[in-house]
């Protein structure tokens, strides 16, 4: 602590130090941060191996080797997506991108920071039997989904369109119940993920055929994490992706120690049979991670082809500015810190 004395003059100095004994003022330091960030990250669906990157993440220490204290906090079957988010009871959610930028036009503030599936997940899935070789030759034909909504939902108006298929099919909402209608016949084909659904049909003795649903790629971003854009902390989530990063890769080189952890979160797969059909799942959606470019990144074309596709086909009623939707500042951040 310094003391600050102005000296006017030699037959002040005694004044002086009296006067700035009861005149002194501590100024206090600035607090240092102890202990580690926490960060409530919201999982939208029941426990399962979709999330073992992250189960992994937690389980290694790796979210705690990055000083992060890490909750993860799964969804009961009722709740709203981001209910828990706008609530301030996550800080982060685990969702579609889809759904995070029509959440804006419903006033909500989030804002996407990481595309963790490079890949969009959704196929068209039907048999060998069904002579179904293309989308086209669905006119006629019953193609089931769970309901007008999520991931499954716009891809069914993203082949609509690409193909001319509008009204010229069956549709029907089925819920998931994709495998079971496949199995009984009650679809033709069905509108579902390739990492989950195209397994289950397989597993239950169906001869399964996946057929892209467009011409290209889908106009459609991948599952990603987003938060609320005030509560956004770039420094802080960047070590939260990284940490996932080697949660995906720890998991790459040790399928069967991951299987290990994330049976821990999902006692189903202590049955051997579960485990063994939830390995297949797991290694599917290993491969969604993969990309080209740095971990989480973000393609800002494909945000824009998303954006006027959503417009288009009425899912929102404006198009939403794609930069105002996600950032690549916390992919950058994690990718310097390597």
């Amino acid at each position: 602590m310094k003391k600050i004395i102005t000296f006017i003059s030699a037959a002040l100095i005694a004044v002086g130090l009296t006067a700035c004994s009861s005149a002194v003022q501590t100024v206090s330091p600035t607090p240092e941060k102890t202990g580690p960030d926490k960060v409530t990250i919201g999982l939208t669906y029941i426990p399962d191996v979709q999330f073992g990157p992250l189960y992994v993440a937690l389980d290694k220490g790796y979210f705690a080797d990055a000083g992060l204290d890490v909750k993860l906090r799964h969804h009961g079957a009722q709740e709203a997506l981001f209910g828990a988010l706008e609530a301030q009871e996550e800080d982060v959610v685990f969702a579609g991108a889809t759904e995070m930028m029509q959440a804006r036009t419903q006033g909500l503030d989030i804002i996407n920071w990481a595309t963790l599936y490079q890949q969009y997940p959704v196929t068209l899935i039907t048999t060998k039997d069904s002579g179904i070789t293309t989308p086209a030759d669905l006119a006629g034909k019953k193609v089931g989904l769970p309901g007008p909504y999520g991931e499954n939902y716009y891809s069914l108006l993203a082949m609509e369109d690409s193909y001319g298929l509008k009204d010229k099919m069956d549709v029907e909402y089925i819920g998931y119940t994709q495998a079971a209608a496949m199995v009984s016949k009650q679809v033709d084909a069905i509108i579902g993920f390739t990492n989950n659904d195209s397994i289950a049909m397989a597993n239950a003795g169906l001869d399964v055929v996946e057929i892209p649903m467009v011409e290209g790629d889908l106009p459609l971003v991948g599952v990603g994490l987003g938060s609320l854009k005030p509560k956004l902390n770039p420094k802080v989530y960047a070590r939260v992706l990284g940490a996932i990063e080697r949660g995906v890769q720890e998991a790459q080189q040790d399928p069967e120690g991951a299987m290990d952890i994330i049976a821990k979160h999902v006692p189903s797969l202590s049955d051997p049979e579960q485990r063994a059909l939830g390995r297949k799942v797991f290694d599917a959606t290993l491969k969604l991670y993969a990309s080209a470019e740095e971990f989480g990144h973000q393609d800002t074309q494909l945000w824009e082809k998303m954006s006027v596709f959503l417009a288009k086909s009425g899912i929102v009623d404006n198009a939403v500015p794609p930069l105002s939707s996600f950032t690549a500042e916390v992919v950058k951040l994690n990718s310097m810190a390597k």
